[in-house]
């Protein structure tokens, strides 16, 4: 598999290796980039990839929330100009309370759900294309839920109410008021917005990548040349500090980078009188795990002018 330029920057970007670490990484992978940047992380020559860093779709991310229950919902469009578009905007407000008012379960049946101008969110939706001149998609939704407490809303940066780029539903389990809850809410998901968990604890963490971080951790240990059973130790102690590092309870609190989620959901609680549960969150970021095709626009200009 061949690799170009702007694979070595996209390579030195999510890792911050060298730019011959990087090529060397590149060639030994056969331009296979998830396999370079496991190389380089096994080397030492990388920290852990960034998260976000394949992030590109435009659009749009939305929030509604009804008390106990809520739901985030992530449209996308081919240029950030159309996510300006109060169109546009309308369009992913009125189908994000649809997807709340409605309860669909996956996007499909947000697509035949009524819209509320007439026909069907689908309909619209074409419409929307139509008259706007761009591509739009409906990617996903998540709705969270308790039986009894607050879903606490939080949109980073917003592009207008309840839209924006970073979407986060906070699900907390109590008896307590609103006036407890929500604050404690906010906190959270300002702090799920920056820490990107990938889990609410560390047995939810997906089996694939607890995998991939073992493999890593066992090819860094092996070049130790330690005993086996020391490198077994190693290995497990890495794999348990990426866990705690990933899973949302098990996190430290940005807010003063020592106390861990969960004691900062007990202390709030045991404030308030009355047990407090983080049961569930949502994050959307929009595009993420999305690649947007990459041009190069000075070549662009040459080809079209016929310039060689």
């Amino acid at each position: 598999m061949a690799y170009t330029a702007a694979d070595v920057k996209n390579l030195r970007e999510r890792t911050g290796a060298g730019m011959m670490d990087c090529k060397k990484a590149l060639d030994e992978s056969g331009g296979d980039m998830e396999t370079a940047v496991d190389a380089l992380r096994a080397k030492g020559l990388a920290a852990a990839a960034k998260k976000s860093s394949r992030t590109a779709a435009e659009g749009l991310v939305g929030v509604a929330v009804s008390g106990t229950k809520g739901v985030a919902v992530e449209v996308n469009s081919e240029t950030d100009f159309v996510a300006k578009n109060d169109q546009f905007q309308d369009f992913v407000r009125k189908t994000t309370e649809v997807a709340l008012a409605a309860a669909v379960a996956d996007i499909e049946a947000l697509k035949a759900a009524a819209y509320p101008d007439g026909g069907t969110v689908s309909e619209k939706l074409t419409n929307n294309v139509a008259t706007i001149g761009e591509n739009q998609q409906l990617r996903r939704l998540k709705h969270v839920a308790v039986s009894n407490g607050l879903v606490v809303p939080y949109m980073h940066n917003a592009a207008a109410p309840s839209l924006g780029k970073i979407g986060v539903l906070v699900a907390l389990e109590s008896e307590a008021g609103a006036d407890v809850l929500e604050p404690l809410g906010k906190q959270i998901a300002m702090h799920i917005a920056a820490a990107f968990p990938l889990a609410l604890n560390a047995d939810d963490l997906d089996p694939e990548l607890i995998a991939r971080e073992r493999k890593i951790a066992a090819e860094k240990a092996a070049e130790s040349g330690k005993p086996a059973e020391v490198q077994a130790k190693i290995v497990d102690g890495a794999v348990a500090k990426y866990a705690k590092e990933n899973a949302l309870l098990s996190q430290l609190f940005v807010m003063d980078n020592k106390t861990p989620i969960a004691q900062v959901v007990d202390a709030a609680g045991k404030a308030a009188g009355t047990k407090i549960a983080l049961v569930d969150y949502v994050r959307f970021q929009l595009g993420e795990g999305i690649e947007k095709e990459t041009t190069d626009f000075a070549a662009e200009v040459a080809a079209a002018a016929g310039i060689k």
